[in-house]
């Protein structure tokens, strides 16, 4: 039976190809021509200013530190407040943009609403603290067996989510151009290192997730609490220089060759809208070892997953110039991650470390079992040695300058509307 659908009185909010429905209301942080950085939320093509409403007194009811955290530049301290509290912020939104709503409160929201084609996004939070993770088994094995033919895959690998700690300075919003990084690099042949830039950069296909309220230190984060820490998801290009990486890794892993430059999408899309595209986690081949008991739990091996639907697409500067559409390179999605979001985060708690409202936590690159369900360059074109066509007669084995790359990420399930993430950009610069 077909559920039924709430509508908007922003009408394109209505519109069935639209990332951003009623039933989305992603936040992020926004400003315009005579207005600095705020809190907005995404309705159909346009932006509800957060800030606005609440001074307007139109979140009257909800809890007077919410209403004030809804009047800052940044989300880190609506993600204070939990999860929950959140919810309720969303909920009156959402009753304050139904098309049912009454014509005095229309009038007043209306007043707060922007074309989203006027608006600059920023960064949603203060990030003080970022972790990514490696959490797909496809893309731990790929990249193994390029490097350890025999032996792909650690033997850790089924037993702990694998991260590090990544570098929260150099976090960036989408549309920001990516300079390619310089590095010290050897080549296999080559008697001695040698100091210049990147040849084998790359993009990593992600899904990030914020910290809602934080836990003290010395205060692990159990499993049945881990989601109502978590805020909400974006998406997220973790930039690689590969041959960089291929030099420094050992014995500590990465350093330089991620550290310049981390990509998100704006909008942060919440789980309470994520809600019904829900999915059981990774189903583990037979023999794989269970998760040990602090990471195993009835419910999250049930709906730890998520159904979402990721996409690649690079343009390069002779596609632009062309008029061409940007090709899609690749389609993966978020429930093939081996681990789950929340046994990451339990995990990253359980040594006592603290984690505080607005930091970022990410996947690691999410790729599936099938060639075009990788999520990074160094995968699809197994080191450069299959480089891939492009629809303007050009070849990739990794990203050239001009290249632009486009994640894009969405929900999709009959009898709900579409629920969009948005997009992730960036532009490769020279290196001088």
């Amino acid at each position: 039976m077909a559920v039924t659908v709430d509508k908007s009185w922003v009408e394109s909010a209505n519109d069935s190809a639209t990332d951003f429905p009623l039933q989305n209301l992603p936040f992020g942080v926004f400003s315009a021509s005579e207005l600095k950085p705020r809190i907005g939320v995404a309705i159909g093509d346009r932006v509800l200013d957060i800030r606005a409403c609440a001074e307007q007194g139109l979140f009257r009811a909800l809890d007077p530190l919410l209403q004030q955290a809804c009047t800052a530049a940044t989300l880190n301290g609506l993600m204070s407040h939990g999860r929950r509290a959140a919810a309720t912020l969303r909920a009156r939104l959402i009753e304050i943009l139904r098309i049912d709503v009454a014509p005095e409160i229309r009038s007043k929201v209306e007043r707060n609403l922007r074309s989203a084609g006027e608006t600059t996004m920023h960064l949603p939070t203060a990030i003080g603290d970022y972790t990514d993770f490696y959490a797909s088994i496809y893309h731990a094995t790929n990249v193994g067996r390029l490097f350890r033919p025999d032996n792909p895959l650690l033997p850790n690998y089924k037993h702990v989510p694998i991260g590090y700690h990544g570098r929260a300075s150099s976090i960036v919003v989408s549309g920001t151009e990516i300079k390619r990084p310089c590095g010290q690099t050897k080549a296999a042949d080559a008697e001695s290192p040698a100091f210049g830039p990147s040849r084998l950069l790359d993009y990593e296909l992600e899904v990030g997730f914020f910290v809602a309220e934080g836990n003290r230190r010395g205060e692990p984060v159990s499993l049945s609490e881990a989601e109502s820490h978590i805020f909400g998801l974006c998406l997220l290009n973790d930039w690689s220089a590969r041959d960089i990486q291929a030099w420094e890794y050992q014995p500590l892993g990465p350093f330089l060759a991620k550290s310049f430059a981390t990509s998100v999408s704006p909008w942060v899309v919440t789980l309470d809208a994520l809600e019904p595209f829900r999915t059981h986690a990774f189903e583990r081949a037979p023999g794989d070892p269970q998760p040990l008991p602090y990471l195993n739990s009835e419910s999250n091996q049930k709906r730890g997953g998520i159904d979402l639907k990721l996409e690649v697409l690079l343009s390069s500067r002779r596609i632009r110039e062309a008029g061409q559409a940007p090709a899609r390179i690749s389609r993966g999605n978020a429930r093939d991650l081996y681990w789950t979001l929340a046994q990451m985060l339990t995990h990253h708690t359980s040594n006592g470390c603290n984690l505080q409202p607005g930091d970022l936590l990410a996947s690691g690159t999410v790729s599936g079992a099938a060639k075009e369900s990788v999520g990074s360059l160094l995968e699809m074109t197994q080191r450069g040695a299959e480089p891939i066509p492009l629809p303007s007669g050009e070849t990739r084995k990794f990203l050239e300058d001009g290249d632009e790359v486009i994640f894009r990420a969405y929900c999709e399930r009959e009898g709900h509307p579409r629920i969009g993430f948005g997009e992730c950009r960036g532009v490769i610069q020279p290196a001088s």
